[in-house]
């Protein structure tokens, strides 16, 4: 059966609530395509959360992933524990870990479940074997899942070698350094975890500083599982400077740009103060790209998610973690990184992500082009109050490497506030989900999906609930046009 091609027949209408995005056992993102949907979602409605065929990973369980745990379970024969499947046990060791220093009572075992770690909890181990599981990214692949279910076959390894060999080239090139300075991880976050185990071999039992409004768990995860984060939101020299005296942190963490503001700080002069210091600084490249921005000579660490734009195709996890070769820490760096990861990509993750990423150069200018079209288009629309792009920074211009875009995302604000967002994005005749980087269009209200337990603070930080975000898509634009201008009526 042919699958459902998303560029011109996307998942909009309530009766697509559930399904993947895109059609995938391995979708990174789900169809919510109505506002009541999303706070369904976020309320743990039984009827929405049943009907839900994906979910994006570390905030819940891909159906591969779930029978894996619910096998483990029942394996323990204990219906009130959790199960939390990982890739090794050196990776469930240390979950457990976690789970005994928060939970002094807390229990935990681990079984092997056909070839995979999966760590137990009791009721008072489960919140922070939660924890570690979303804010670390190092659970089990859905595609691990897949073979240790028997439903996929287990590539060979001189096949994965040849594609990882690949891979680690084509990263080289866009990031313009040897293969050497970079490392592949089963996520994102895997990869800021493990930057921020290389940090503490150098500074040990010291917090980290965040400049500017954070992606969600790129400041829980410090705060959590590390020795913890403060938030830098009004920066200048002078608020830096006195931040730094304050908390003697061990590096400071950046996104280029931020999500979902698209501000971008001033590195150069942040890394010129940070280094004075000897603190490193650890960038998040992932919605700027490295095709279209460099990094390297202003951050000593860059992790990305390469499951977003490097992809495109919404059903990969994985992660890169660069070292900057201007580092004044690099030889320490590369010294501890090896022994630090706990899990890399899998193989076949690894043979998936090379196969998607073969036309990145091609693509992304692709989607650059595509997204500054929408925002011009957007902006002069009488609905709209407000966008937001990386275009508008001139920091964020400032890193741009000749001949570069802007990225795929963008988000916009409308004159009428909520209840008009709430129309609008019922209208919209586009996917409607969590995740940015594919093919096709995805739009979400990001505030209500990543802070809903804390909408007044984010609203505090200068961040609206009501602001929709929108992953741009290699759609036909006109067609992509009125789909927008239809759904502004509304």
């Amino acid at each position: 059966m042919r699958k459902r091609d998303l560029l011109t027949n996307p998942c909009w209408r309530s009766s697509d609530l559930g399904l993947p995005l895109p059609e995938s056992p391995h979708a990174v993102s789900v169809a919510l395509p109505t506002w009541e949907n999303i706070i369904a979602y976020e309320e743990k409605d039984p009827e929405c959360i049943n009907k839900l065929k994906a979910i994006y990973p570390r905030f819940g369980f891909n159906p591969l992933i779930a029978e894996i745990a619910k096998k483990a379970i029942e394996l323990e024969g204990d219906k009130n524990c959790t199960a939390w499947p990982f890739p090794n046990f050196k990776v469930a060791n240390k979950a457990a870990q976690h789970c005994k220093n928060y939970s002094n009572y807390g229990i935990t075992t681990i079984k092997a479940i056909n070839g995979l770690a999966c760590l137990i909890a009791d009721n008072l181990a489960t919140p922070h074997a939660k924890a570690f599981w979303q804010h670390t990214g190092l659970g089990a692949s859905s595609r691990l899942a897949a073979i240790a279910l028997g439903e996929e076959e287990n590539p060979s390894k001189i096949d994965a070698f040849d594609s990882e060999v690949t891979l680690l080239n084509r990263l080289a090139e866009i990031y313009e350094c040897s293969e050497d300075f970079i490392q592949l991880h089963p996520s994102g976050m895997a990869a800021f975890y493990t930057a921020l185990e290389v940090i503490r071999e150098i500074h040990p039992n010291r917090p980290t500083l965040q400049l500017g409004f954070p992606y969600v768990d790129v400041l829980k995860l410090p705060r959590v599982i590390f020795e913890g984060s403060d938030l830098l939101l009004n920066i200048n020299e002078k608020t830096l400077e006195e931040a730094i005296e304050k908390l003697n942190p061990a590096a400071l963490v950046v996104e280029i740009p931020s999500n979902p503001m698209l501000k971008c700080i001033d590195l150069p002069s942040i890394s010129k103060i940070a280094h004075k210091k000897g603190i490193a600084v650890i960038a998040d490249d992932t919605i700027g790209s490295a095709i279209n921005i460099n990094t390297l000579p202003y951050a000593d660490l860059i992790f990305s998610s390469l499951t977003k734009s490097f992809a495109g195709r919404g059903d990969i996890l994985a992660g890169s973690l660069v070292i900057s070769p201007y580092s004044y820490w690099k030889e320490k760096f590369l010294d501890c990184r090896n022994n630090l990861r706990l899990s890399p990509l899998s193989n076949p993750d690894i043979i998936a992500l090379e196969n998607a990423s073969r036309d990145i150069s091609e693509r992304l200018p692709k989607l650059n082009q595509a997204c500054i079209k929408l925002k011009g288009q957007l902006e002069h629309h009488p609905e709209i109050s407000n966008v937001l792009h990386p275009e508008e920074c001139s920091n964020f211009r400032s890193l741009m490497r000749p001949g570069a875009g802007y990225g795929c995302l963008l988000s916009f604000e409308l004159k009428e506030g909520l209840s008009k967002a709430k129309r609008v994005y019922n209208a919209l005749e586009v996917c409607k989900g969590p995740s940015l980087g594919t093919n096709f269009t995805l739009v979400c209200p990001y505030v209500f999906l990543a802070h809903y337990e804390e909408l007044e603070w984010a609203e505090s930080c200068g961040v609206p609930s009501h602001l929709l975000r929108i992953s741009v898509g290699l759609e036909n634009h006109q067609d992509l046009w009125n789909r927008f201008k239809k759904a502004l009526s509304a």
